[in-house]
């Protein structure tokens, strides 16, 4: 293929780095890891919490309209317009994160997510600002998916590039937990919120306090990401031994999405493709099956966000298992068994909603949000694997993005669309596992990379 590296080609200057990280590094990288695990729950909290809020409250306080489907429509809208400001954060915080070091970019990222999340909790309604407000969501949903953007990437990389000889796929797949970790967090704190004010106290005002609750939780984010050293790979690509900088190589690029969409177009639409699955799987348990399942089929708010809950949990119980067999026995083989179960358990598992049972939803969940797990979990490692250390934030960060706004951004949109048309949970696991099977098929065309250097 045009776009993979030549094993021969050089593709630095200079002294080349060891392949392992320094002993220093080994010893901080659990503590890397969990740095950016902090970071990513706390971003992805700030995003469930308006996933949640979008289900429940968003749709008439900014959109109101005798159709509760436009409404919520609208709402959803909105959520997909966060992931079509992600590109620019990868852009953005690509470039920041190859040109000036993975730390500067989580750092700024991290702080553009608080303040956009904190900004909807102070937000006017449309009953007091009228036309203002909902521009107004807009636009701090927009600095969210820029934050987003450069977040994911960012964190697995920094963990990954720490990692010593052999677990790499382990300590990059601590940060992949903080998506679920944020959905649990942010259930933790709307739940109760919900039980002590009631449905109508919290569409009323208190859908607020999660929100202004991200204050704390990125206060407390910014002194942990502070206080981590930079990555040793991304350190050796600015230093010779004697640590002065050194001149930049002819294959470094001001602006790495160029260089990248160059040099590595295929790898970037494979790695998409690998992931935009699992992204559907998500976002549809996550986000959409919340509002579906009470609005559409009657089934009590708090039996959709336990049974995502408990999902979620059992996703996050197997994640680090499955990132060290991924270790052991390579990533392929554990994403393609993910990718296969995803595919036969779509419609199972939407189907369940049917029963309108809480146990037998929970249970359907568990096993879909574990099977999403073999695919997620690796894939951490998997696709920073797939580009060179200069082009790596940004590699990363593109594949991964893309998936989640083609596979999740858009999938509440599509899912009510579809839902509106044939009035069924049995096209959400169609559509969920078409997705699905194209993820199988890109990874049948990716190599594996478990033996790969991160080399310069």
């Amino acid at each position: 293929m045009p776009d993979l590296p030549s094993k021969t080609a050089p593709v630095t200057v200079g002294p080349r780095p060891a392949a392992s990280p320094p002993p220093a590094a080994k010893t901080e990288a659990p503590r890397v890891a969990v740095a950016s695990l902090v970071g990513t729950t706390i971003e992805y909290y700030d995003f469930a919490v308006y996933g949640t809020a979008s289900a429940l409250v968003l749709g008439p306080a900014f959109f109101p309209s005798g159709n509760p489907t436009v409404s919520s429509l609208a709402a959803f809208l909105t959520f997909a317009a966060a992931f079509l400001s992600r590109p620019l954060g990868v852009v953005l915080f690509g470039t920041i994160g190859d040109r000036l070091g993975r730390r500067r970019a989580l750092v700024a990222s991290l702080l553009l997510m608080g303040v956009a999340t904190v900004g909807v909790g102070l937000l006017p309604t449309y009953e007091t600002a009228g036309l203002l407000a909902p521009v107004l969501l807009v636009t701090l949903r927009l600095l969210q998916g820029v934050s987003m953007g450069g977040e994911w990437g960012g964190a697995v990389l920094l963990a990954a590039e720490h990692a010593p000889p052999g677990r790499r796929a382990l300590y990059a797949s601590i940060p992949q937990a903080g998506p679920s970790l944020g959905f649990l967090l942010s259930t933790a704190v709307i739940l109760p919120t919900l039980n002590i004010v009631g449905r109508d106290g919290f569409v009323d005002w208190a859908w607020r306090i999660p929100f202004l609750l991200s204050t704390v939780l990125v206060v407390i984010g910014l002194w942990v990401r502070t206080t981590v050293s930079e990555s040793p790979v991304f350190s050796a690509t600015a230093a010779d031994r004697t640590g002065q900088p050194r001149p930049e190589p002819p294959t470094a690029s001001r602006f790495p999405l160029v260089t990248l969409l160059k040099r590595y177009p295929g790898r970037v639409l494979l790695g998409t493709g690998a992931a935009i699955g699992g992204s559907a799987v998500y976002y549809l348990t996550i986000v959409y099956s919340i509002s579906y399942g009470p609005k559409e089929l009657g089934i009590p708010q708090n039996t959709m966000l336990t049974a995502a809950s408990i999902g979620a949990a059992a996703g996050i119980a197997i994640t680090l298992p499955v990132a060290r067999l991924s270790d052991r026995i390579g990533r392929r083989p554990v994403m393609l068994t993910g990718a296969v179960g995803c595919v036969v358990w779509a419609v199972p598992m939407y189907a369940s909603l049917s029963s309108r049972n809480g146990l037998v939803i929970t249970g359907a969940y568990t096993v879909g949000l574990m099977f999403l797990a073999l695919m997620f979990s690796p894939v951490a490692a998997f696709l920073p694997e797939l580009f060179p250390a200069r082009l790596r934030y940004t590699g990363a960060s593109a594949a991964f993005i893309l998936a989640n706004t083609l596979g999740g951004g858009f999938a509440p949109l599509v899912a009510t669309w579809l839902n509106s048309h044939w009035e069924s949970p049995l096209v959400l696991g169609f559509y969920t596992g078409t997705l699905c099977l194209l993820s199988l098929l890109c990874l049948l065309a990716l190599p594996e990379t478990r033996d790969k250097e991160f080399d310069i």
